[in-house]
């Protein structure tokens, strides 16, 4: 048990650059608190002790914003970040060295009984805001980008952004633990979309003549800007 506290907030000092000392985890970070409530609520509904398990689970919501089911599976080394509006639901499956952001959810989609909710594999990282719903299974290393809408199976070493969640980048196994750090996650794919349709566009205009419509062109990074537009 003691080298397993000590794993977690290891993984704290790992992942959180503001983390400062040992007792300071220890003692002032929810999400930390909610994981050893959900250990112990995972131990109890184990055992048959549903009841129990509900009411250790219950009373971890209110003391941390962190809404985890009791007969959820979550690996080791798990980190939340910032600990609030987080739901992860009963059938969700979480590996090791996973680290998710406020306001994700881990849901389901459906009333019938079973596996119903997210899978993730090893060192996924899900951006704040985002939702995976459903029985899908996310591979490890995988990134979500926030607030995307994830529906669909993600293989492992991807990039998902958007709603709903599309891929931008397959196969980076290994990336960063960083949900934030790679340019890609911020680009929106309806801009990108947009950005091909303009260029198809000036290349239709210059085969045809005209000049192409002024002022209205994205940036580098597929940002819109004009006069009386900009996305």
């Amino acid at each position: 048990m003691a080298g397993r506290i000590r794993a977690d907030v290891e993984a704290v000092q790992g992942h959180d650059p503001a983390a400062r000392s040992f007792t300071e985890i220890v003692l002032t970070y929810p999400g930390l608190h909610a994981v050893w409530a959900h250990r112990l609520a995972h131990r109890q509904w184990r055992r048959g002790h549903e009841f129990a398990a509900r009411i250790v689970s219950a009373t971890a919501r209110v003391l941390t914003g962190v809404d985890i089911h009791p007969a959820a599976t979550i690996g080791e080394r798990f980190f939340i970040d910032h600990a609030t509006g987080v739901v992860i639901g009963e059938t969700a499956v979480i590996g090791d060295d996973c680290t998710i952001y406020q306001g994700v959810t881990l849901g389901g989609t459906s009333l019938e009984k079973g596996r119903r909710h997210p899978t993730l594999g090893d060192r996924v990282v899900v951006g704040a805001g985002a939702k995976v719903l459903g029985p899908i299974s996310v591979g490890s290393d995988a990134r979500v980008g926030a607030n995307s809408v994830v529906v669909r199976d993600v293989p492992a070493g991807a990039v998902v952004v958007g709603v709903p969640g599309q891929i931008i980048s397959r196969g980076e196994t290994g990336a960063s633990d960083s949900a934030y750090d790679d340019q890609k996650l911020f680009l929106d794919p309806v801009a990108r979309s947009l950005e091909s349709i303009m260029a198809r566009l000036d290349e239709i205009e210059r085969r045809s003549g005209h000049e192409a419509v002024a002022g209205v062109r994205p940036s580098a990074e597929g940002i819109w800007q004009g006069d009386d537009f900009s996305i």
